[in-house]
C-alpha cells in the first residue's frame, strides 16, 4: 500500500477545527496508509486534538494566519502567506506533501492553488469539479465555478480533465462525455459552445463524446461527464442541491399533515433513509481543483466531519491513481 502523505487545513470551513480534525479522525481509520500534516492555531485546535485520541499519525504546524470566508483572494495571496492554507500548498509544491485539503474560501484556494503550483503543461486554466447523484450511479461536472468565461479550447481542456478524473476515482473505463447546451440540437448555442462541440467531434478517438446535453440530462447518468463553463456549471450544482433541499421540505411537510400521514412514514421510513442515503450530499463532498501540478481537493464549507472526511478520500484517490501523470499523458496522445 503506497505511503502517502496528506496536507490539511485545519481552519478552513464554518466550524473550522472541530470538524476538520474530526473528519481527519474518522479519515484515519479508512486510510491507515496515510499520514497527514495539519496546519493552523494549535491554541485553537488542542481541545479537538484531545477529543481525538485516536488520531495519531500527524504532525501539527502552527501558525497563527488563517483566511477567513469574506477576504478578498488578492489579499489572501500577497498579505497572508503564512495562513494554514497557503503553507499547505506550500508543502505540496515543495512535495513534502501528495495533496492538499481545504474547506477555506474558494476564491483564495484558487488563486494560491494557481500561484503556488501552476497549471499542468497543456493546460490553460484550472476547473472546479465535482461529482453528482444520477439515476444510474454518479457524473462528474466540470467547471463549477472557477471560470465564469470560457473559450472552446478551455473546455476542451476541460473534457480530458473530466475524463481522467471519471477514469480515476469513479473507476468508469471509458466515460462518456457530454457538453451542457440549452438543447441537444447542433443548431442551438452560443458561439463557443457549437465550436467545442466540432472540435470534440474531431477528436472522438480520444474521447468517448456523446454529444450535447441539456440540464435535465445531468441526473438522468446518460452521461459520466458533463463538461460547461463555470458559470453555468455552478448555476447548475446549486439548482440541484435547492431542489433536493425543496424535496425534502415537501415530504417532510407532507408527513406531517396528518395522523395517518404520520403512520405511513413510520410503516415507510426504511425506504426514505435509504433514499437519504443515496442523495446525501456529503457523500459528494469535495470538488476537486483539476489541472494543477498537485493534488488540491475543496470541502463545502459548511459541512460536517463524515463530509469533509469524504473529501480526504477523494484526494486520497487521486493521489493513489496518479491523477496527474495520467492527465498528462491523456493530453499528449
Amino acid at each position: 500500500m503506497k505511503k502517502i502523505v496528506l496536507a490539511i487545513d485545519v481552519m478552513g470551513g464554518d466550524f473550522g477545527p472541530k470538524t476538520t480534525i474530526e473528519g481527519v479522525a474518522m479519515a484515519s481509520k479508512i486510510h491507515p496508509n496515510v499520514k497527514f500534516k495539519l496546519f493552523g492555531d494549535e491554541k485553537k485546535s488542542i481541545k479537538n486534538l484531545d477529543e481525538n485520541s485516536q488520531l495519531i499519525n500527524y504532525e501539527f504546524f502552527h501558525t497563527d494566519e488563517s483566511i477567513k470566508s469574506d477576504d478578498e483572494p488578492v489579499n489572501a495571496l500577497r498579505k497572508l502567506k503564512k495562513s494554514s492554507m497557503r503553507l499547505g500548498i506550500n508543502c505540496v509544491n515543495s512535495g513534502e506533501c501528495d495533496g492538499f485539503v481545504s474547506a477555506g474560501n474558494t476564491g483564495a484556494l484558487m488563486a494560491i492553488s494557481k500561484f503556488v503550483l501552476k497549471t499542468i503543461k497543456g493546460i490553460d486554466r484550472p476547473a472546479i469539479a465535482g461529482i453528482l447523484p444520477t439515476m444510474k450511479g454518479q457524473t462528474v461536472v466540470l467547471d463549477l465555478g472557477a471560470n465564469v468565461d470560457c473559450t472552446s479550447q478551455n473546455l476542451v481542456q476541460f473534457a480530458f480533465m473530466g475524463d481522467v478524473f471519471s477514469q480515476t476515482v469513479i473507476g468508469i473505463k471509458n466515460p462518456v462525455l457530454g457538453l451542457l447546451n440549452v438543447g441537444s440540437e447542433q443548431i442551438k448555442g452560443n458561439s463557443v459552445v457549437k465550436q467545442t462541440f466540432e472540435d470534440l467531434k474531431k477528436i472522438s478517438s480520444k474521447l468517448n463524446f456523446y454529444g450535447f446535453i441539456e440540464g435535465n440530462d445531468i441526473n438522468k447518468g446518460n452521461v459520466d461527464v458533463v463538461v460547461t463553463d463555470g458559470f453555468s456549471g455552478n448555476i447548475a450544482l446549486k439548482t440541484a442541491e435547492g431542489v433536493a433541499e425543496l424535496i425534502f421540505t415537501f415530504l417532510k411537510n407532507a408527513y406531517k399533515s396528518s395522523l395517518i400521514s404520520k403512520i405511513g412514514y413510520f410503516l415507510s421510513k426504511p425506504a426514505i433513509n435509504r433514499f437519504k442515503t443515496r442523495i446525501d450530499p456529503r457523500k459528494y463532498n469535495g470538488a476537486v481543483l483539476l489541472g494543477l501540478n498537485g493534488i488540491v481537493v475543496k470541502s463545502h464549507g459548511g459541512t460536517d466531519a463524515f463530509g469533509f472526511c469524504n473529501a480526504i478520500s477523494v484526494a486520497i484517490s487521486l493521489i493513489e491513481n496518479s491523477y496527474i501523470n495520467e492527465i498528462e499523458k491523456k493530453i499528449k496522445i
